[in-house]
């Protein structure tokens, strides 16, 4: 990977929940067009950095942070409506969820809601964001069936395409892949790696293979803290902490 410019830099930042400390002293930068692979064991402050970068952690209403959080140079909480911020930054759940609609519908959600009407334009989002997500060939005549009836896999490859469809510039992934069969996992990290020339993609898994296949670099957080970040193919094979090298190699975790 060559490194480009910062799209994503957090400063001291430090997040709580109530009394619990979630997040202690983070700062890093994330690279546009990288995908920035984030490993560790439960609880050690993965998904609520992640959740911090389009501030889905507001909605807990004992969630208070200190620091400050960027997203190409402006204050994600000063400078950035939180509507716009949701735009700019889509994200994929660990569990597919979909809405209660059609497949094309689905899809047309965001579109629409930020003011694109045009049935042609609609059409035009559905057949690419669908084939970008993998998934238009196995869905392309029956668009109007409910998305509830598609498989697990499919479902979550709909929620990507979903995301895709607002044209948003970073791409957020908490466990995306978690309950999915191999065959879909590795459709959504093909549909990474191809997503390196356009998006910003920061991954979240307790997969650290999954990390090795698709991730430029990764960083490795324990218990609220970043213990180390550095290209992957470093990290896996001469991690400098001896507790990346545990984790790693599956003494804990």
């Amino acid at each position: 990977m060559v490194e480009g410019q910062i799209k994503i830099a957090a400063n001291n930042l430090e997040i709580w929940f109530g009394q619990i400390h979630a997040l202690k002293s983070l700062s890093i930068a994330i690279h546009e067009k990288e995908i920035l692979g984030v490993i560790g064991p439960a609880n050690s402050g993965k998904s609520t950095f992640l959740r911090s970068l389009n501030r889905f952690n507001d909605l807990d209403p004992h969630f208070r942070f200190q620091g400050s959080l960027r997203l190409g140079g402006k204050n994600i909480y000063k400078d950035i409506p939180v509507g716009e911020l949701r735009k700019r930054v889509g994200m994929v759940f660990a569990l597919p969820v979909p809405l209660p609609l059609s497949i094309f519908e689905n899809v047309v959600y965001g579109p629409r809601r930020h003011g694109i009407k045009q049935k042609s334009v609609l059409e035009g989002i559905v057949e690419k964001t669908l084939q970008e997500a993998y998934l238009w060939e196995e869905v392309k005549d029956r668009l109007h069936i409910s998305a509830m009836k598609l498989s697990g896999g499919q479902q979550q490859r709909l929620c990507l395409a979903r995301t895709l469809a607002v044209e948003p510039e970073v791409i957020l992934y908490d466990e995306p892949c978690s309950g999915l069969d191999p065959i879909s996992t590795a459709k959504i990290e093909e549909a990474m790696r191809r997503f390196r020339k356009r998006y910003t993609q920061v991954l979240v898994t307790n997969n650290t293979k999954q990390a090795a296949r698709v991730s430029d670099r990764t960083a490795f957080f324990l218990m609220g803290e970043m213990v180390e970040l550095d290209q992957t193919g470093r990290i896996f094979t001469f991690p400098k902490d001896q507790r990346t090298n545990d984790y790693i190699s599956g003494r804990f975790g």
